[in-house]
């Protein structure tokens, strides 16, 4: 004795169900994967192509009540902006902050910065740099 099948007979009825919806959730997944590599690209050109200056610890003497940073700084010309300096001491503690300002046709900037401290500062430590 054999046993009926309980699918209906191909291509008579149209597609079933769950093929609708497997297309449907392909679809979906399709949109939603374009939009967050639409995403990511924006943000991605935000932070890079939009960062008009840019800067870099070159060396730092550390003294007792200053530290003395050599910063190179690269922007576009005619920007004007600043960058932020902190210091630590050795347990880790921040004994300095400041910002320095940069700004003129120059878009290359080699400079030797004082950046003052309340206790003997170890590192130099470049936060960022912003444009105005």
């Amino acid at each position: 004795m054999s046993t009926a099948s309980t699918r209906p007979p191909e291509s008579r009825y149209g597609r079933s169900s769950d093929e609708r919806a497997d297309r449907t959730l392909k679809i979906v997944g399709a949109v939603l994967g374009v939009a967050l590599l639409a995403l990511i690209g924006w943000f991605g050109y935000h932070y890079v192509g939009q960062n008009k200056i840019s800067g870099e610890v070159i060396s730092f003497d550390a003294g007792q009540e200053s530290v003395e940073v050599h910063l190179e700084v690269r922007k576009d010309a005619g920007v004007s902006g600043y960058c932020t300096l902190r210091s630590q001491a050795e347990d880790g503690s921040e004994v300095g902050r400041a910002d320095f300002r940069f700004s003129g046709d120059d878009t290359r900037i080699d400079r030797a910065v004082t950046l003052r401290t309340k206790a003997p500062g170890t590192t130099a430590e470049l936060l960022g740099c912003h444009a105005d």
